[in-house]
Formats: structure tokens, sequence, C-alpha cells
């Protein structure tokens, strides 16, 4: 079921022109835009950086494992995804694992900046996408899954986001989460990243349960590279200019590269045997829907 953003007509339709009042969102950069005056804006992230992480995702071992670990939750939690909403799509690289991995369902990326949307179209030519702002999602009791993957933490109102997911979730429908966590690694990169916090395992939980959903999953990652992360941020410097690189992260070398892949790799197989890690940079999270008794 869509909801309209002018009157709140909830239709079913496969375009969004609304059968009450006739409303029907611009296109921005060739998208449907639900948000239209968020399109462009840089509050929670800086647009410009998409096409540098178009060209590093896919070689990057943080986004290849983190990549991997989604579709392990969702083959354990969800191994009949049929319909899958992706909040904060990016530019699509996690859209494009999962369409690989489940080839009949139906995906959905929604992201605030147009302009990840065309790199994200690009990678998953099957997808519908959509210009959207998270704190109003255009939808109720429409997907199986929905997924927001380092999308919470530049949202100031995230039990806003938490309370629109739940809604835009079929009864029963699976919610995965991916955070950073521990507030003692803030650092400059948060800033430049324009992070709002850093969790705890027990603030996302209880903000998840608030919001309607029991928790069935969760665990760090990142966890055996805790203590290189730690001391990455605790030495980080700016650049001669003055100014931090929030891309510098991703900007490794092969062997380097290489030697981390191999550490999450062993993460991961700990992960996929049930082992859960209680510290680590990042925190992941699976929630099922509470169903109406």
């Amino acid at each position: 079921m869509k909801i309209c953003s002018a009157c709140n007509t909830r239709f079913d339709s496969s375009g969004w022109d609304c059968p009450a009042c006739g409303h029907a969102p611009p296109q921005v950069n060739g998208f449907p835009a639900l948000a239209a005056a968020l399109a462009d804006s840089s509050e929670g992230f800086h647009p410009e950086y998409f096409e540098q992480l178009a060209s590093l995702e896919a070689g990057n071992f943080w986004f290849q494992s983190r990549n991997t670990l989604i579709l392990l939750l969702l083959e354990r939690h969800c191994p009949t995804l049929k319909s899958f909403l992706e909040i904060g799509c990016g530019t699509g690289f996690v859209l494009s694992g999962i369409a690989s991995a489940f080839p009949s369902a139906s995906l959905v990326g929604a992201e605030i900046y147009s302009t990840g949307l065309q790199y994200a179209a690009q990678r998953v030519s099957g997808a519908q996408f959509m210009q959207m702002d998270a704190r109003r999602i255009p939808f109720e009791s429409h997907f199986d899954v929905l997924g927001a993957f380092d999308v919470l933490e530049h949202i100031e109102e995230d039990f806003m986001v938490l309370a629109q997911i739940c809604q835009a979730l079929k009864p029963g429908g699976v919610l995965i989460l991916t955070v950073p966590q521990h507030p003692f690694l803030w650092s400059s990169q948060d800033e430049m990243a324009c992070h709002v916090r850093r969790y705890t395992a027990k603030e996302l939980k209880r903000k998840v349960a608030n919001a309607g959903f029991d928790i069935v999953d969760s665990g760090s990652f990142v966890a055996l590279l805790l203590p290189l992360m730690w001391l990455s941020r605790r030495f980080d410097k700016p650049n001669i200019d003055g100014h931090h690189d929030p891309m510098a992260e991703l900007r490794i070398g092969r062997i380097a590269n290489l030697f981390l892949s191999a550490i999450m790799s062993m993460e991961l197989m700990f992960t996929r045997l049930g082992i859960r890690f209680p510290a680590g940079g990042s925190l992941f999270l699976v929630a099922r829907k509470r169903t109406a008794v």
C-alpha cells in the first residue's frame, strides 16, 4: 500500500499518481521525488562523495565484508525474500549484492540525495528507485524486509525513522540494520561523515523495540579489527591544509586491503557459525515487526 504525500490517501498502484487528489510527485534526475525539497541538500551527507564511493566500494574490504554480512543475515532470517526496500541505498552496492543472491525478489532503493540514485540505477537495472525522506516513508504494510545500512546515524530523529519503517513493513516483516558502534570511537571521521551519533547496543535495541519490533539477532561487526580501528581514530590527524578527508579510510593499498579482508573473512566465518562478538566498530541488528495480538 502506498501513501500519497499530499493527502495521505492509501492506494495500490504501480505508479505514484494519487487516485484521490491527483497529486503526482515531480521527477528529479529521472526518479520520482517524494521529498523534492531535500533532493540536493547536504545536511546528513555530502552528495559529491557518491562518485568516489561508486569507484571505491567494490574493491574495499569493508564494503565487501558488510555485503557478505547482510547476505548472511538475509539467508538466515529471510530465506524466502520477495520484497525488499533499502533506505539510503547510496550508489546501489548493497542492492546489487541482494539482486544477485535473490534474483526473483522485488527490490526498491530509496535515497534522499537524488545524485546517488543515478549510480544505483546503473548497478541494479531491475530495481525501482525513488528519492525519499526516511522520516516520511510513503508505504504501509508493503515490504517483507527493509534494510538501512549505516543510515540511522546520519539522522537526528532516528526514532521517527524506526516508526516509519515499522509502518512500511508487513506484519511479521523483518528489519535489518547496521550502524557505527561505541561512542568512545567518535572522531573527526564521524564529523566529516555527517554522523550525529555512534550507538551502543543497548541504545539501538531499546529504540528498535520501542518502535514495535522484537529483536531476533544482533552482534558486532569489525570486531577483530577494533584495536586497529581505535588506534586509527585515536591518532587521526588533519591533512596539511588542516582538513580531514572522510574518504581516507577507504583509500588503502592493495596489500593492506588483502590483509584486512582476510581478517574480516575469519570474523564472518565465526558470525556464520552463530558466534556473536560483544564489541566492534559496527553493530548489526535483525528485528521482526510485532503482529497484533
